[in-house]
């Protein structure tokens, strides 16, 4: 069974994300969403948040799994059997960031590969950091987020 692992913070989960997602699932036969808890960064929702965010984003896709997890992903993949990580490509500077981490990851657990999807060019510029900015500043950030995402939100909103 090809089992891959999506990894990131989702905080929140944006369309940029989804579109990743939605495109790699067809290639594994299983992939789960793996948000990473970062004790170093504070989070702007809670991970159990996060987590209920992104069952009700991917509800309809019985190949998708929401976990999260602490510490290395690569140990995260060995514990769930996935032999490949998913890493969503924006821009240049993404591209270098993920290839050292990729280098690194390889490097301390070789039988795990990473696959880079490169974003569609409507998503280039989608980021959970600049959404969190919008909500902070009670700007309207419908287009950068699924509309099932949106629901958990709305504290935010004023």
């Amino acid at each position: 069974m090809k089992i891959a692992l999506f990894p990131g913070s989702f905080d929140p989960v944006t369309k940029a994300h989804v579109d990743i997602l939605k495109r790699s699932v067809s290639l594994f036969d299983k992939v789960i969403i793996g948000i990473g808890l970062n004790s170093t960064k504070p989070p702007f929702l809670e991970p159990e948040t996060r987590k209920k965010m992104l069952e009700a984003v991917f509800a309809d896709e019985p190949k998708v799994k929401v976990m999260t997890y602490e510490g290395l992903t690569v140990e995260f993949c060995k514990k769930i059997n996935a032999k490949y990580m998913i890493r969503g490509i924006r821009t240049v500077s993404d591209f270098e960031y993920e290839k050292a981490i990729a280098q690194m990851n390889h490097a301390l657990e070789p039988d795990i590969e990473s696959i880079f999807i490169v974003s569609k060019p409507g998503y280039s510029s989608i980021s959970s950091t600049i959404v969190r900015d919008i909500l902070r500043n009670n700007g309207d950030i419908g287009q950068f987020i699924p509309k099932e995402a949106q629901i958990f939100l709305k504290e935010f909103k004023q």
